[in-house]
C-alpha cells in the first residue's frame, strides 16, 4: 500500500510517500530521535521500520526513490508503550539487515535477517551475551568496510556506562569493543549522538546527567577514533585514557544544569572532518530556549544561537517528555567554498509542522526557516537516512503524526500514517 504527494517548499520540490496508515501514534515510540536508525539505505534499496497499531515490529523496503514499498509485519513485539522502546536497524556491507527493538533497562532483543536484502528475520539471538541485561539506546553504524558497530547503555539513567560491539561481516559475528568507552562512574551517565564521516572518522559528543531528573543535564563533551572505535582523541588529537569520564572528558562548552539542555540530539561534519553539534538549552539571562550550533573549526570549539524562538519553557521530571520543540538533526554540505548547514525540527510556534532552519551566511550567523509539511505531526521528532546522506546527499525524513503524554504517558490517538519525505538541495 502506498500513496504519494509532492508541492512545494520555498520554490523546492518535495514528495511524500506513505509506507502504511496504521502506525502506532499513542506515543512517540516510532518517532524518537536516537533511532539509529528509523530509516537507512544500502545500495538501491532503502529500508525502514516502525511498530504497527498492535505493537508488532514491522519492515518496510522499496528500490530508491521508487514510490512502492513492501512490506512484511515480523512476529516480534514490543512493548510500545514506553517510548523509550523504539527500533533501531542497519544493513551490513553484505546486505543482512540487523535489528534491535524494545529497549530500556532490560535484556537485549536483537535478530538479523535470514538473507541479503531479505525483510524476513531469524531467531532472536546474543550478541556477546556479557552486560545486555540492562541495555538502552541501541544503536547502529556502519563502517567503510560493510562491518558494524553497536552502541547502548549498560545501566539506567544516571548511572550507566557506553559499550560498544562490534560485527565483522566476514565471520558473521559479534565482539566487544569498549566494556566502558565512557563511564558513569556510578555516579552519572553520559547522553551521546554520534556520526561516521566520509572518511571513516567516528564523532562523539555527549551531555552528562547527574540522575534521572532532566533537569539535571549539564554540559557538552567530545571524542572521535579514526580507527574504527578502537583508540579515542580529543580534537587536538591527544588520546585519550580510557574509560572517559567526567575528569578527563573534552568539553566542547560547559552548560550549568538546570538550564533546559536536552540529551540525545545530533551530530554532523563537513567535508573537512570538522565536527558539528546541534542542540537545544537556554542561555543564562534569558527564559527561552533555543537551538544551538556547537562546531569545531580553525582549532578551536565555536558557538552560534539560531536565535529565533520566543516562547518559554521548562524541562524538569523524568520519563518521556512533551516538549514543544523536538530535539533537532542536523546535515552539512559544502557549496562553492562555503559550509551549509539545515536543522530540522518541530516548533509548536511554527504549528507543529516538519520544519527546517537553514543558514545562509558564511559564518553560520544568518538563518532562514521553512515548513517542509503543511499540518501538524504532533510530537514527532526528525529522523533521517544518515546513509543515503552520506552517499548521495539526498535527505530523505521519516515522518509520522504522534502524539505524546507528559512523564511517559500514553494518549489515545488512533492510528496514522507512517511516510517518507524527501528533499532535495
Amino acid at each position: 500500500m502506498f500513496l504519494f504527494s509532492w508541492f512545494e517548499v520555498a520554490g523546492q520540490h518535495v514528495d511524500l510517500s506513505t509506507i502504511a496508515e496504521n502506525g502506532w501514534a499513542k506515543n512517540s515510540v516510532n518517532t524518537v530521535i536516537f533511532r539509529k536508525n528509523a530509516l537507512t539505505s544500502f545500495k538501491d534499496h532503502q529500508y525502514a521500520a516502525y511498530y504497527d497499531n498492535e505493537q508488532y515490529v514491522v519492515l518496510a523496503k522499496r528500490k530508491l526513490n521508487s514510490k512502492k514499498w513492501q512490506i512484511l509485519r515480523s512476529s516480534f513485539k514490543g512493548d510500545a508503550e514506553d517510548a523509550h522502546k523504539s527500533i533501531s536497524l542497519m544493513v551490513d556491507g553484505e546486505g543482512y539487515l540487523h535489528v534491535s527493538w524494545g529497549q530500556h533497562d532490560n535484556q537485549l532483543n536483537y535478530v538479523r535477517s535470514i538473507a541479503p536484502n531479505s525483510l524476513k528475520l531469524g531467531e532472536k539471538e546474543q550478541m556477546i551475551g556479557k552486560q545486555e541485561e540492562k541495555v538502552s539506546y541501541p544503536e547502529f553504524y556502519r563502517l567503510a568496510n560493510g562491518n558494524l558497530l553497536f552502541f547502548y547503555r549498560d545501566g539506567g539513567s544516571g548511572n550507566g556506562n557506553l559499550i560498544i560491539n562490534r560485527y565483522d561481516t566476514r565471520s558473521k559475528s559479534w565482539n566487544r569493543l569498549q566494556d566502558r568507552l565512557i563511564s558513569g562512574e556510578g555516579k552519572r551517565n553520559a547522553y551521546t549522538q554520534t556520526t561516521v564521516d566520509s572518511q571513516g572518522t567516528i564523532h562523539t559528543s555527549w551531555v552528562w546527567r547527574e540522575n534521572p531528573n532532566v533537569s539535571s543535564n549539564h554540559d557538552l563533551c567530545y571524542a572521535k577514533s579514526t580507527d574504527g572505535g578502537v583508540t579515542w582523541l580529543k580534537s587536538s588529537g591527544e588520546r585519550y585514557t580510557l574509560p572517559i569520564t567526567l575528569e578527563n572528558a573534552e568539553y566542547a562548552l560547559q552548560i550549568p544544569q538546570e538550564s533546559e539542555l536536552i540529551n540525545q540530539t545530533a551530530m554532523a561534519t563537513d567535508a573537512q572532518g570538522n565536527p558539528f553539534i546541534a542542540s537545544y538549552w537556554r542561555p543564562q539571562g534569558t527564559l527561552v530556549p533555543q537551538y544551538h550550533i556547537v562546531y569545531h573549526i580553525n582549532g578551536k570549539w565555536q558557538l552560534r544561537n539560531l536565535n529565533f524562538r520566543t516562547q518559554a519553557f521548562t524541562l524538569s521530571g523524568g520519563g518521556t517528555k512533551k516538549i514543544p520543540i523536538s530535539r533537532p538533526q542536523l546535515v552539512v554540505w559544502q557549496k562553492g567554498k562555503t559550509c551549509h548547514l539545515a536543522l530540522l525540527f518541530r516548533d509548536v510556534e511554527r504549528g507543529s509542522k516538519v520544519s527546517m532552519a537553514v543558514s545562509t551566511g558564511k559564518d553560520l550567523n544568518r538563518w532562514t526557516c521553512k515548513d517542509l509539511t503543511p499540518e501538524s505531526v504532533g510530537e514527532w521528532e526528525p529522523l533521517y537516512d544518515t546513509e543515503l546522506w552520506l552517499a548521495k546527499k539526498q535527505l530523505s525524513i521519516f515522518v509520522q503524526d504522534v502524539m505524546q503524554v507528559d512523564g511517559e504517558g500514553m494518549s489515545q490517538k488512533r492510528p496514522t500514517a507512517v511516510q517518507v519525505l524527501n528533499w532535495k538541495l
